[in-house]
């Protein structure tokens, strides 16, 4: 009997991922550059629009912003979603999310999310890692909607902050822990 629990286990973990086989992303599939950089400007001006998001961009040295993560699975399960990083207005690079996770989860949403990096430190791992994993360097303080309504500038201590928004459903949240954030060089057009 043990043996056939671990067999089936296999199987039902082979049959997950080859479930999210068709919604990995292909390098010929990627955005370019124009592409990532619209989807980018309009969810940074829904971004500013929230109130509770204002002290984070006023205090923010650069924001990187994933305007759609596409996260699905059933017991194996991927996240994937393509942004830009942006100080002043202006793009500094481009990267992509993506993640793994192995447990008790079904469902699939998509769902947008901005980093907040507040100071030199904290941009510096992302900028000199050869893909950075969320959880490991600096710390990343996940805000829900309730905290953020108490944020302000004398509170923001941590080196980089993150909320999610445009989340739609039916997974809880975005899990950000393993997850690895890879600078990537889009297509100009």
């Amino acid at each position: 009997m043990i043996i056939e629990r671990r067999h089936l286990a296999r199987l039902t973990g082979l049959v997950a991922a080859a479930a999210l086989l068709p919604a990995i992303p292909h390098q010929a599939q990627a955005a370019t550059a124009a592409e990532i950089d619209a989807e980018v400007v309009a969810a940074e001006a829904r971004l500013r629009a929230m109130p509770n998001a204002a002290p984070l961009f006023r205090e923010a040295r650069s924001v990187l912003i994933f305007p759609r993560i596409i996260q699905g699975g059933f017991i194996v399960g991927g996240q994937f979603g393509e942004g830009a990083l942006r100080h002043n207005g202006a793009t500094e690079g481009y990267f992509n999310i993506a993640g793994a996770s192995f447990g008790l989860l079904a469902g699939a949403q998509v769902g947008g999310l901005a980093m907040f990096f507040m100071n030199e430190a904290g941009l510096r791992a992302l900028m000199n890692a050869d893909g950075w994993e969320i959880g490991t360097g600096p710390t990343v303080a996940v805000l829900d909607q309730g905290v953020q309504a108490n944020v302000t500038s004398t509170t923001l201590r941590e080196p980089v902050y993150a909320i999610t928004f445009s989340q739609s459903g039916l997974m809880a949240a975005l899990a950000l822990n393993g997850t690895k954030i890879t600078r990537i060089r889009p297509a100009a057009r």
